[in-house]
């Protein structure tokens, strides 16, 4: 067992480039596929979550600094720092109950797949940490480990289930058949952008707005490119963040670069899990009678979506000022800026990139962000003393763990007597799951 459990760890610690395509290998052998073939696939999708990967930190490295530039020309002056999800990624590998919470979460997906209660298989084992955050949180407040499992478990149910229901979206609108994406940073947002844009639907004359990217091309001419759209943007970001001409210049064209290269990262991601999607599907014709399985994979795959990027380029330096001058907020926005894409990709599916819904429901789901991260912030960032992790003293949050609308709404229930939050909780999750299902019929999903 500690042999298994140090390889486990060993290939944990070489991150998601290594482990999904050992991952996509053994899921490629498991539904009748050769060696040689699955490996092929594996390492292909491997290769091509680096080139998203490299992309997404080449957005991040250029928009971070930008961002921070921002925050600092606005005089922002507020005392919780948002210190980016990998730190806070950080705190939850750190916890003495990981361990536990991983295989509690491991099992639930099994579980359900047998119980034929979600088509989702989860193999983006690093992204448990989405889930396992609440619980760990649960635990250093109520002191009950018993707590902390049942608060993990129920995020599983919930992401499973929210990744089931919006499969079709990232079908429809991003063009990926047999792919649900179970990352919490993405699917949060559904919660908020489902009842906001019901409402904007019936709102007359603003129900009438759609101005799409695509539109832009069509008006715009060479200025609608996706690539001219970045480099306009991206200019604007680094004229707001003061930059010499120089690096205006020089963060236009990365963000022209982002463009451009994450649509062709994945379509090699694409070309890799194409045989994995094709054999599962005849070996669940085959074995289980038609039924049907969802390969479970990090959001990153559809972040390169240029409406996404241009909704996130729009909507950071707005999250920037509304920081500023909501009431009550103390979160300064920095790190997860750069992040932002994770967090309006599922928004511009459901409006199927309709730009000024994008940005409206967008600043919604930021500013949740922000009052949730104000709200938790004590308890995380004592959790983030306790492993040892010191950030001066001071406060901290990001845009992830119970910063995010589902893990708050789960961690208050749990926090807060949960024999009766619990069951309002999933009471709400269900409206919404009927708001959905009645929305994707609407629009023939």
């Amino acid at each position: 067992m500690q042999v298994i459990y140090s390889i486990f760890n060993t290939i944990l610690d070489a991150g998601a480039v290594v482990m999904l395509p050992i991952i996509i290998t053994i899921i490629g052998l498991i539904f009748g596929i050769k060696l040689s073939k699955a490996f092929r696939s594996g390492l292909t999708i491997g290769i091509g979550f680096a080139g998203i990967n490299l992309v997404i930190n080449l957005m991040k490295d250029n928009i971070g600094p930008a961002a921070k530039a921002m925050v600092e020309n606005f005089g922002i002056n507020l005392d919780i720092v948002d210190v980016g999800w990998g730190s806070i990624a950080a705190v939850t590998w750190s916890s003495p109950i990981i361990a536990i919470l991983i295989f509690a979460i491991l099992a639930t997906n099994i579980i359900m797949l047998v119980l034929n209660a979600t088509e989702t298989l989860d193999v983006d084992i690093w992204n448990y940490h989405h889930m396992a955050i609440v619980g760990i949180m649960v635990y250093f407040v109520t002191k009950s480990v018993l707590l902390g499992i049942f608060a993990t478990v129920l995020m599983a149910i919930i992401t499973f289930k929210l990744s089931d229901w919006t499969a079709p979206l990232v079908e429809d609108y991003f063009g990926i058949p047999g792919v649900s994406l179970p990352t919490m940073s993405a699917l949060a947002s559904v919660i908020i952008a489902y009842p906001l844009n019901w409402i904007i639907d019936k709102i007359p004359g603003i129900n009438k707005l759609d101005f799409e990217i695509k539109d832009a091309k069509k008006y715009l001419g060479i200025f609608g490119e996706p690539s001219m759209m970045g480099l306009i943007l991206g200019m604007i970001v680094g004229i707001l963040a003061k930059y010499s001409v120089a690096n205006i210049l020089s963060l236009g064209v990365n963000m022209a670069a982002v463009m451009i290269l994450i649509p062709k990262m994945t379509a090699l991601f694409m070309e890799g899990l194409m045989p994995i999607s094709e054999s599962a599907k005849k070996f669940c014709q085959e074995k289980f009678k038609n039924r049907k399985f969802l390969i479970g994979l990090d959001a990153a795959v559809v972040v390169g979506n240029p409406d996404v990027i241009t909704t996130s380029l729009i909507v950071i330096p707005l999250t920037v000022i509304m920081a500023a001058i909501l009431p009550g907020n103390r979160v300064l926005p920095f790190a997860d800026l750069a992040v932002v894409t994770f967090r309006v990709a599922m928004v511009v599916a459901m409006t199927r990139g309709n730009l000024f819904k994008n940005i409206i429901i967008g600043l919604v789901t930021t500013a949740a962000l922000l009052y949730c991260g104000t709200i938790t912030s004590p308890v995380l960032t004592q959790i983030a003393t306790s492993v040892g992790l010191d950030f001066g003293g001071g406060l901290i949050t990001s845009f992830a763990a119970t910063s995010l609308a589902v893990s708050f709404l789960v961690y208050e229930a749990f926090i807060n007597n949960p024999i009766i939050w619990v069951p309002v909780l999933l009471i709400v999750f269900a409206i919404i799951w009927v708001g959905v299902v009645k929305y994707q019929k609407k629009r023939n999903i």
